[in-house]
């Protein structure tokens, strides 16, 4: 929802196409499918489609630790998305696609009023939102399981978000005390 926010606030400031309101839509894999009339991807706009999200490798053993002490869990994740532009005809979708990258690179980084506010956020955290390096072999096998043709795509992750548990694990009860002297062996 903030990358949504984000574009539609860039689109809003500078249009990728004069005379006409482009919208960044999240979209879920039954918007892909042209025969569903409740789609929510209308002409012209980006969709933002999550693809996947999988545990983020360099931060997990950290936020393990974090969550050793303060008996809360802490999952950061990596959220893997492509940007697909769709308009009536080539230039168009390329000028939306261009206008959406040049927005998350200027401002690769999320925080504070940039984020939504559903997401539970506080207000020191902050998101990156990067070029995710995967070939477009890749892509193409993304489109393979969704109900459309391959259309010119990009992808992107924005990391690193912790999923947290509300309330803090108790710690658990001693149930055993063990003492004793050293003895000698052998």
């Amino acid at each position: 929802m903030s990358i949504e926010r984000f574009l539609n606030a860039s689109f809003t400031e500078d249009a990728p196409l004069e005379g006409t309101t482009t919208k960044a839509i999240l979209v879920r894999t039954e918007d892909f499918d042209p025969a569903n009339t409740s789609s929510s991807l209308t002409r012209p706009s980006i969709s933002i489609f999550l693809y996947r999200v999988d545990f983020n490798k360099t931060m997990r053993a950290a936020w393990s630790a974090v969550g050793n002490i303060d008996g809360r869990a802490h999952l950061p994740v990596d959220l893997h998305f492509l940007l697909t532009p769709w308009s009536e005809n080539a230039e168009s979708e390329l000028r939306i696609l261009g206008r959406a990258m040049q927005a998350l690179e200027t401002t690769p980084i999320l925080g504070g009023p940039l984020l939504d506010p559903s997401g539970g956020f506080a207000p020191n955290e902050s998101v990156q939102v990067i070029l995710e390096e995967i070939s477009t072999e890749a892509v193409m096998r993304t489109f393979d399981s969704l109900p459309t043709d391959y259309k010119l795509s990009v992808p992107y992750i924005a990391r690193v978000l912790r999923i947290e548990s509300k309330t803090a694990a108790p710690s658990p009860p001693v149930l055993t005390v063990a003492s004793g002297h050293a003895q000698e062996l052998g």
